[in-house]
């Protein structure tokens, strides 16, 4: 829904001046997300564009993976005792004969903060659950360090929200010319994620083969499970990448770009993506 800021009274100090002042902070509340009916994730999220976080957290879990397999979505009235319909609730109803997974109280999901997998065995889990290896895209990328380098101005530029707050994460997705395809922000970097590969699934783009996924943040191991999971071949992070997220681009062959600032970048997998003169 629309409830993406909200304003608060502050008391700001600037050089030994002492003020009031309203300030305008990121909304910040809990998504339960419900599938064919049943509790199976509640995570933090900015409202907003709640249906593609939805279908972008299943398609990381391995439950979607294309348009068809999705019947709706649906905001859930009555969440409230009371009867009322808060938009923090959301039921995703799958397509007739596509599986549902467990969701009792062990869920069958491959994220590492769901089901506590570490390791090699995570590792196992996305390379086995991945339905688009990334090793395996249509054409091969060749990217240009110069052009990767433009990449984070242009998402700052897109990242309207952050403008107001200063506090939300973005990610992006680009084309290996670096056209702009989506944006989207969110205090979860992991949601904003989920986000845009949930809008391409329900707009029937995947897998995302060919494009370069950019985060405002670092590169987590589920961040790069997300990438992995939508056939992004190649992530790239502002900040550092984790050593299990290295692991898994290995594993998958994907392209993990950390450190990308200004013309600087280290490349920890997959270089031969990247021109290297």
């Amino acid at each position: 829904m629309g409830r993406v800021t909200q304003r608060r009274r502050v008391i700001r100090i600037r050089d030994g001046a002492v003020g009031t002042r309203p300030d305008t902070l990121v909304a910040e509340e809990p998504l339960e997300i419900r599938l064919n009916g049943k509790p199976l994730a509640i995570t933090m999220r900015t409202p907003g564009d709640d249906f593609a976080l939805a279908a972008g957290f299943l398609v990381s879990e391995g439950v979607l993976g294309a348009a068809e397999d999705l019947a709706n979505i649906v905001y859930c009235a009555g969440a409230t005792d009371d009867g009322s319909n808060t938009y923090n609730v959301v039921d995703v109803r799958l397509a007739p004969g596509v599986p549902v997974p467990d969701v009792g109280l062990e869920r069958n999901v491959y994220t590492t903060s769901s089901c506590g997998l570490c390791g090699k065995a995570s590792l196992e889990a996305v390379r086995t659950t991945a339905r688009w290896p990334v090793a395996d895209g249509p054409s091969p990328l060749r990217l240009e360090p110069a052009l990767l380098a433009e990449l984070p101005g242009r998402l700052r530029e897109a990242q309207r929200v952050f403008d107001r707050t200063g506090g939300l994460h973005g990610a992006a997705l680009f084309t290996a010319d670096g056209e702009l395809l989506d944006v989207m922000e969110d205090v979860g970097r992991h949601n904003a994620v989920d986000k845009l590969v949930g809008r391409a699934l329900r707009e029937g783009l995947l897998p995302l083969s060919g494009t370069i996924l950019l985060v405002s943040g670092r590169a987590s191991f589920e961040l790069a499970q997300k990438a992995a999971m939508a056939g992004i071949p190649v992530l790239a992070a502002v900040s550092a990448p984790s050593s299990l997220a290295v692991d898994l681009a290995v594993e998958t062959g994907m392209t993990l770009i950390g450190f990308l600032r200004g013309a600087s970048m280290n490349v920890y997998a997959g270089e031969e993506r990247v021109v290297l003169d």
